[in-house]
């Protein structure tokens, strides 16, 4: 896409968890006053390649982030990656393995109000004459009427400093709404990108396209691996956790599968960690300081792993609890929780051939 230089520009910065160079929502976030359905994650039965699995979370099928990954071995770069990220400083924030709680998670049906969603100006951002990394514009969206964007209690984004996502399942569909930097445009909401998943797809190692963004700047679906109040309640969070860095920590212009994009890093250090990258806890991480509830995430952790999706400075991303049943201070959860493990309790797997990024989005059928 050639005529994308300028909106590139854009997602480097913009798609970077803020629209700072370094990008990152600060911990917490603010509450607002949603609700909606109580959500949680269904395990249905799944295919993958030929085989069957049993697979979990909002996807009806196997892909990169609800794949159990225990028994794969650390990748060959693993030390060298994570050594790099040490030197680097580690974790943003302080090197704090910290937890952001402010993205909600809303479910809808066919009953669900909708509203139109627009472009903010025709020619920006995903909107231009032939970008095709969003879907197109205008297109109508579930929105709970108790809804809100993240970090707000309503839907005034400051699109400058802000993400303002707004992720919504739709049960009867079977689909996921994401919307990057949305806010209201008189009835109707704008919005920078809007990104639709079918959760029963078998999706192919691209995902929606090879070189396009999503609502994340790796490609990925965030709602896919965020944890919820709801799923360590139930005991299991089955799917990867999604988890940030400073784009400084980076490696720049590269991403690994499952990510299919990448945002603005710039480290050159050939050992930096890229977009996409998969940390996994070690099996010899001592759990015993936690409790059953913080296990809960160790486990998932240890089982799945975390996959580098984004930019910024707060490295884990949890659902806000006010759409579950379930609350994170009930469940013994804070921002802190995890503040003490440092990138040497993780190794990497699963990491694939480095792919150069180009965005020239070429979305699959």
């Amino acid at each position: 896409m050639r005529a994308l230089v300028v909106w590139s520009s854009l997602v480097m910065v913009a798609c970077s968890s803020s629209m700072t160079s370094d990008g990152g929502a600060t911990g917490g976030g603010t509450a607002g006053t949603g609700g909606g359905a109580t959500s949680g994650g269904s395990t249905s039965g799944g295919t993958s390649g030929g085989g069957s699995a049993v697979v979990g979370g909002l996807f009806e099928r196997q892909h990169g982030w609800n794949t159990d990954v225990t028994a794969l071995p650390k990748a060959t770069r693993s030390d060298a990656i994570i050594a790099a990220l040490v030197g680097m400083g580690g974790w943003g924030n302080g090197n704090k393995l910290q937890i952001d709680f402010s993205i909600p998670l809303f479910f809808a049906d066919s009953t669900t109000p909708r509203k139109t969603i627009v472009g903010p100006v025709a020619g920006t951002y995903c909107y231009d004459t032939t970008s095709t990394d969003c879907d197109p514009v205008p297109l109508q969206m579930p929105v709970p009427a108790n809804a809100n964007i993240e970090g707000n209690p309503g839907f005034t984004c400051d699109v400058a400093n802000e993400d303002c996502h707004l992720l919504v399942v739709e049960r009867t569909q079977k689909k996921l709404y994401e919307l990057y930097n949305a806010t209201a445009s008189g009835q109707d909401l704008a919005a920078l990108g809007a990104f639709t998943w079918d959760l029963t797809k078998q999706y192919p190692a691209e995902l929606r396209g090879d070189q396009c963004t999503s609502a994340d700047a790796a490609g990925l679906p965030i709602a896919a691996l965020l944890p919820t109040a709801d799923e360590v309640a139930s005991g299991t969070i089955p799917h990867a956790l999604r988890f940030i860095l400073p784009n400084p920590r980076m490696k720049r212009q590269v991403y690994v599968r499952p990510a299919t994009h990448a945002g603005g890093p710039t480290s050159t250090n050939a050992d930096a960690p890229p977009y996409g990258v998969r940390f996994r806890l070690k099996a010899s991480f001592d759990e015993t300081p936690f409790t059953a509830n913080q296990r809960v995430v160790l486990k998932a952790l240890k089982t799945y792993g975390m996959i580098l999706s984004d930019g910024g400075n707060i490295a884990l991303t949890f659902a806000d609890d006010r759409t579950t049943t379930a609350k994170w201070a009930t469940l013994g959860i804070t921002a802190q929780t995890y503040n003490a493990i440092a990138p040497t309790n993780f190794e990497v797997v699963d990491l694939g051939a480095e792919i150069p990024l180009t965005f020239d989005c070429v979305r699959t059928p």
